[in-house]
């Protein structure tokens, strides 16, 4: 094979290889994102009186 062959497809790799490796930690900071929304979500959903009283007469 050719040095300069190999060379460019090594470039390509590591190109491709960055690439991925952006596009994956992008995934994960709009998922904990999402996730840091939802508990503040159901921390906002949530009646704290709800359920401490029970009604006893049928």
């Amino acid at each position: 094979m050719d040095i300069a062959m190999l060379s460019i497809i090594n470039n390509h790799n590591k190109i491709n290889d960055g690439a991925s490796l952006l596009v994956l930690k992008k995934a994960m900071n709009v998922s904990k994102e999402n996730a840091a929304n939802m508990n503040q979500m159901l921390k906002q959903a949530v009646d704290p009186n709800l359920g401490n009283h029970i009604d006893k007469r049928a």
